[in-house]
């Protein structure tokens, strides 16, 4: 196998820690180029490796390197740069998962100012920003930093918000960050390292680790390349431990990767000769000396079967020790994964792993190979960490700037609606309901959040809110705390909480007492709706007239009487009053359905009288903002509102129309004078500062119209700070367990006015509420009388006399006579109809018993 190698190998001295390390001496890995190689193994170092791509790109051969983790370095831009190890782009994503599973958002990253420090921290923000997080600040550190540089940038980044560093540097001065870190005061209770997998292979390097470094690193995670434990390694390990001479006790992952990246070469040279390639080099005319050169460009020779041997070394497939060695599309190692582990006291404890494949879990990569991939976040777990100051409670990131100084709480200084924010003479200075339900939520929050309330105004006028946001803004305060208003401006500088009251703008209109018409108790009804109404009134007395008349002596009697009977039937049942009793099954039919509408037309009746009895009317023709926008009056607003800057520049309202009033006894005033007055047609405000207004001034105010916008009032803090989320969070806790409403209710208790004022016409009740019920009436009416007249029919043509027709038939000179009977046929029937129904039902008796007596003779006996 040895002379089937001709590959050139940079393996330098061991180090008493390293199993291989490869030069990155640039002149004396260009030396050893001038020979005929056909695969190079290394740099390590990122810096060198852009370097020597671009030879290993001209001269064919291909390059394995072990160490150089940069993730630029890509196979696009150098076709012949193989990375055997796994790109610090899934380490940095493997960072990403770990902070957002521990629910921090902000980090600080300290890097070297090198390649590889610029390009894993740049993929480590991008990585950030998916998980909707950031890198606040960039620490870089020279290659060259020295102590008093390393202090004066742990001193600066000690004076910022996060409390979470990432630190991404060289084995080489790393532990000397951790010595300041802590001579700083930053390895105590509520700080987090994340520390990528330098620390680690520095660590591994150096076992056993004395008790003194393991100390200093008390409480940081780090990552380090996952390996299985495999038969072969461990094989490996016993072999190497019990070989003479050898000084190296234990070894690092890149180790690991670099005796892989060997047999690799191995493997694939065999491979490629016993598929017949060829070994054969030429000169590239490209590469020529120039005067003075030491490079001896000349002398470099072009691998003739390198575009064929690069393909066959990426399609190896075998198990090394640092695991399975597949290359993906991307010429990147499959399976990329880390371990995760916390230092203690006494070592390293792994407390998870991360793999690509599913995240974080506390099971091994190669078992979730087996299963489906779950990168649910439900399925993100890890083993509790002890972190720095021998804590379990996790820490939460972040700490107020200025080094934990108290926060700087501006809340307005109002005149006005004093019940929502106020000064107050005893600790903490102010009060109200905003105050109440920030201090509320302040309580629920896991840590303790120092605070100090400032005053914002002069007292005399209710403060600019939009300036109050801005001074947030630049930082003269923390957060803005009171009735502050969630508006698009706003946002754009601060972050605001989860609304806890919502609000809006409406508009408010004097209202007046009618006077009561005379005439007010014909009001209720449309003058079609009486008449209807009257018409079904006579229209059913009669129909009940003709279905009683024949059964009920009540409703018989001289053609007078009966009319003003059924007139007085059909106007009591107005009242149900009526006395005269209804005796046949139509009948009650009838009136059982007509007492249902009357029942009906008599409760809407007396509600809509009482409604225009007591209704208000505006005292102006203002109904909404439509009606608002388009006139010319006046129009009141808060002092400090954002009410005049949305008139202004969303609704386009002439700012000369707009007059600023300090307080609710002005707000009477001007709407009481009116825009004849010298006073306002109107007001715009915020519905819970109207609430307030209105229940002040016994409802002698309303609002019209809808409100045009939907808004609510919020805390502000200052861009990114966590703090703003945490407090949404507790907002929702309180509203959720009611303790939101029960502040409320302390502070804002009022009278209930309605929200909307009633014109005298629309009360009045048209035909449309109503013509159902009358169709319904009319149609049983139809039915009763279809039902009645049918049976008078039929009883009616059991009642022509049987002998009549007999002589009809047998005599035709009584024919003559069937015509005078004819013409008297209709008042027969009438006389019939109007005779009583026990007379009829005895005639037909009569008549029947005499059939059967007549039918009896004749017979033959």
């Amino acid at each position: 196998m040895l002379m089937l190698i001709r590959a050139f190998f940079l393996v330098l001295n061991l180090k008493l820690f390293y199993m291989i390390q490869i030069a990155v001496d640039f002149l004396e890995q260009w030396k050893l180029m001038e020979n005929e190689v056909v695969a190079a193994i290394g740099p390590q170092s990122s810096g060198i490796a852009h370097i020597i791509s671009h030879v290993a790109n001209e001269l064919h051969i291909p390059l394995l390197s072990f160490g150089a983790t940069d993730p630029t370095l890509s196979s696009l831009q150098f076709p012949y740069f193989v990375r055997t190890t796994h790109s610090d782009y899934f380490q940095m994503y493997a960072i990403a998962d770990l902070v957002d599973h521990y629910r921090w958002r902000q980090v600080i990253a300290i890097f070297v100012d090198d390649d590889n420090g610029r390009n894993g921290v740049s993929v480590l923000g991008d990585a950030l920003a998916k998980k909707r997080g950031k890198i606040s600040y960039k620490a870089a550190l020279s290659p060259v930093a020295t102590k008093s540089d390393i202090s004066d940038l742990l001193n600066s980044v000690n004076l910022m918000e996060s409390r979470v560093f990432v630190l991404h540097v060289n084995p080489d001065y790393g532990l000397a960050i951790f010595s300041i870190a802590k001579n700083l005061g930053m390895m105590t209770s509520g700080y987090v390292w994340i520390a990528t997998d330098w620390l680690p292979s520095k660590l591994d390097s150096m076992e056993p680790v004395d008790a003194n470094t393991l100390n200093l690193l008390q409480g940081v995670i780090a990552l380090r390349h996952h390996t299985p434990d495999t038969n072969l390694k461990k094989s490996f390990f016993s072999r190497l431990k019990n070989a003479n001479g050898t000084k190296t006790s234990s070894f690092n992952s890149y180790a690991l990767y670099a005796y892989d990246s060997v047999w690799l070469a191995a493997y694939a040279l065999d491979t490629f000769l016993k598929e017949g390639g060829n070994i054969s080099f030429s000169s590239d005319p490209k590469l020529v000396d120039t005067t003075g050169s030491m490079l001896h460009l000349s002398s470099l020779r072009v691998f003739d079967g390198g575009p064929s041997f690069l393909p066959t070394l990426l399609r190896m497939n075998f198990t090394g020790l640092s695991g399975q060695i597949q290359f993906a599309n991307g010429k990147d190692l499959i399976q990329p994964s880390y371990d995760i582990l916390n230092i203690g006291d006494s070592g390293s404890r792994r407390v998870g792993y991360w793999s690509n494949y599913s995240g974080l879990s506390v099971l091994a990569p190669e078992i979730l190979y087996k299963k489906p991939p779950n990168t649910s976040t439900s399925n993100q777990k890890l083993f509790s960490v002890l972190w720095p100051g021998e804590t379990v409670a996790i820490p939460k990131g972040w700490v107020f700037p200025n080094n934990g100084m108290p926060l700087r709480i501006a809340v307005p200084h109002r005149i006005s609606y004093l019940e929502f924010v106020s000064k107050d003479k005893n600790p903490p200075g102010v009060r109200g309901y905003c105050i109440d339900v920030f201090e509320a939520a302040i309580n629920l929050l896991p840590y303790p959040v120092p605070r100090k309330y400032i005053l914002y105004g002069d007292g005399n006028r209710n403060p600019s809110y939009s300036e109050l946001v801005n001074q947030v803004a630049l930082n003269n305060f923390d957060a803005a705390v009171g009735d502050v208003t969630i508006v698009p401006n706003r946002t754009r500088l601060l972050d605001f909480t989860q609304p806890f009251m919502e609000s809006g703008l409406v508009v408010v209109v004097p209202v007046k007492e009618i006077k009561s018409s005379p005439w007010a108790f014909l009001k209720p009804f449309t003058a079609q709706m009486w008449c209807v109404t009257g018409a079904f009134f006579l229209f059913v007395g009669a129909v009940v007239w003709i279905l009683e008349h024949r059964h009920n002596p009540e409703f018989r009697g001289p053609p007078k009487k009966q009319l003003m009977t059924i007139f007085w039937f059909t106007f009591s049942t107005m009242f149900f009053s009526h006395r005269e009793n209804t005796v046949s099954g139509l009948g009650r039919f009838v009136l059982i359905i007509w007492l249902f509408v009357v029942l009906i037309i008599n409760s809407s009746y007396t509600a809509s009288l009482t409604s225009i009895l007591t209704v208000q009317q505006l005292s102006s023709q203002i109904e909404g903002i439509d009606s608002l926008i388009s006139g010319t009056q006046p129009i009141g607003i808060q002092d400090g509102s954002f009410a005049r800057r949305y008139l202004i520049d969303e609704l386009n309202i002439q700012p000369s129309r707009i007059v600023s009033l300090k307080n609710p006894k002005a707000y009477v005033d001007a709407l009481t004078r009116g825009p004849k007055g010298g006073g306002v047609v109107a007001i715009v405000d915020e519905l819970p500062y109207i609430e307030i207004f209105m229940s002040s001034t016994n409802c002698k105010f309303r609002t019209v119209g809808q409100e045009f916008t939907k808004s609510g009032w919020g805390f502000g803090f200052q861009r990114d700070s966590p703090l703003a989320v945490d407090m949404s969070t507790a907002i929702l806790q309180l509203s959720e367990n009611g303790d939101l409403q029960k502040i409320h209710d302390k502070w804002l208790s009022k009278q209930n006015c309605a929200a909307k004022v009633d014109d005298v016409d629309s009360n009045e009740l048209s035909l449309s509420s109503f013509w159902g019920l009358f169709l319904i009436c009319g149609i049983a009416c139809l039915i009763a009388m279809t039902v009645f007249f049918v049976r008078v029919f039929c009883q009616y043509m059991k009642f022509i006399p049987e002998s009549e027709e007999e002589v009809d038939q047998e005599n035709p000179s009584n024919r003559r006579r069937r015509s005078f009977r004819s013409s008297r046929s209709f008042k027969d029937l009438f006389e019939f109809v109007d005779k009583r129904e026990r007379e009829i039902k005895e005639i037909l008796r009569q008549k029947s018993k005499k059939r059967r007596r007549d039918d009896q003779f004749s017979s033959p006996t």
